[in-house]
């Protein structure tokens, strides 16, 4: 393979740094503006459907489901196409008919019109796919979970801001959560369009992209490699467990404990700065430190202990002195993306990405019907056992299993990575 030219950017210059910035002002505002709807959807709905909760309810479950549904099958798409075109102009348009979809929400007419609304919002959220092979592609190997890191903190933050501002404009106008998603992401595709270089030279761009770019075909590229499709099989045991916080936690909290909803969207703001710190300033150093292989093991036990610790509780402030175990589990996502991308070449990043994607989205439309489910049955009157703990049972049981499969397949220092390019700039903000 070419050797850098004298030509190329060197690590230290400012296009690098500006380029991470704006991946990971595009993550935080993409989960940001996804957070300022989030209080008023409901509302919404319900306005469509004459103020009936019930079926506002049901509907909201659709709306969950159909996004998922477009996350599953386009994340794979818009990872190929990258490989094959770039990621630049993926991310910037997928940025910009993001802004577009809001305003689309905004002045939805109907319920019909707000469910095309969210299929297209799940086309175009998308990107995130796409923002971290564009992180895999500027990042040496053995710096890869740091920034990852990174990503996983703006996601977090923008899902903490989000509600809470959604929820104030939502106050004055049910509509004002819609224009300012849409203003922040229209804004972010600009920003990029000036600060954003292409990171992924031709020379390195896949052939042909159609064959992968199906969620079956993405999902084929877990299968090339043993330790691969073992790591996948842990991705997916961490986002099913994963999904039991936002499905349940409401449930969880106000039917157990009592909880107020201002009791509930402070635990759900502490748990997110909680996790957003981990994962901003604790993941690098602990991975450079202890290694990729002992983050994954280490964040999986954490996350194990906290969902024991969530079903154990016995009353709401045990919740609280649980929640950093649930925070340090965040120590795995990154490090466990960081082994999956050494065993893929450089063309195939983008795919790999979309596929880990693909994983989130089938168990985003899996886990939620799942733990809900278990929680009725064991809250159910007709239970031989009340045990409202029972859904985060299961959620520490995946846990498990998946750290036991994470100890066997990482068991070996002679594996087999991908052979890997120095990249031409350099994302980390140590360098």
């Amino acid at each position: 393979m070419a050797k850098t030219t004298a030509h190329t950017p060197q690590p230290s210059s400012g296009p690098g740094n500006a380029a991470f910035v704006f991946i990971l002002v595009m993550v935080g505002l993409d989960f940001l503006a996804f957070g300022l709807i989030a209080p008023v959807m409901p509302d919404l709905i319900r306005q469509f459907e004459g103020g009936d909760f019930a079926r506002a309810s049901d509907i909201t479950g659709y709306l969950l489901l159909v996004w998922n549904a477009m996350q599953f099958l386009f994340s794979p798409i818009l990872g190929a196409w990258s490989d094959r075109f770039g990621r630049r102009p993926i991310i910037l348009l997928s940025c910009f008919g993001l802004g577009i979809d809001y305003i689309f929400m905004a002045l939805a007419p109907t319920l019909g019109w707000l469910f095309v609304g969210r299929i297209i919002s799940g086309i175009t959220a998308s990107n995130i796919s796409t923002a971290y092979a564009y992180v895999t592609d500027v990042t040496p190997p053995e710096k890869r979970a740091k920034p990852f890191g990174y990503i996983s903190a703006a996601f977090g933050l923008g899902f903490v801001i989000g509600p809470a501002v959604g929820g104030y404009l939502g106050n004055s106008n049910l509509r004002a959560p819609f224009w300012a998603a849409a203003i922040l992401s229209l804004i972010n595709s600009l920003y990029g369009f000036f600060v954003l270089p292409e990171s992924l030279p031709k020379e390195k761009r896949a052939k042909s992209a159609w064959r992968m770019a199906n969620p079956l075909g993405s999902l084929k590229l877990l299968r090339s490699h043993p330790v691969l499709a073992g790591l996948a099989t842990v991705v997916m045991l961490y986002y099913l467990a994963h999904a039991s916080l936002p499905s349940m936690w409401a449930l969880y909290t106000e039917e157990r404990y009592g909880w107020s909803r201002r009791d509930v969207g402070l635990s759900l703001a502490v748990v997110g700065v909680c996790a957003s710190i981990i994962s901003g300033v604790l993941v690098g150093p602990f991975v450079k430190r202890f290694g990729e292989r002992r983050s994954v093991l280490f964040g999986l036990l954490c996350g194990t202990l906290g969902f024991a610790g969530f079903a154990l509780a016995a009353s709401g402030w045990m919740l609280y002195a649980v929640i950093p175990f649930i925070a340090l589990w965040g120590i795995a996502a990154p490090a466990i993306q960081s082994l999956m991308s050494r065993r893929v070449d450089p063309s195939s990043q983008g795919k790999l990405q979309g596929a880990i994607n693909s994983l989130r989205a089938i168990t985003g439309m899996a886990g939620p019907v799942l733990f809900t489910q278990v929680f009725a049955l064991a809250i159910s009157p007709q239970a031989r056992i009340h045990v409202p703990g029972a859904p985060y049972y299961l959620a520490a049981v995946l846990l498990l299993s998946s750290l036991l499969l994470a100890v066997y397949v990482t068991r070996s220092r002679a594996e087999t990575i991908a052979p890997q390019q120095q990249p031409a700039v350099s994302l980390d903000p140590s360098d």
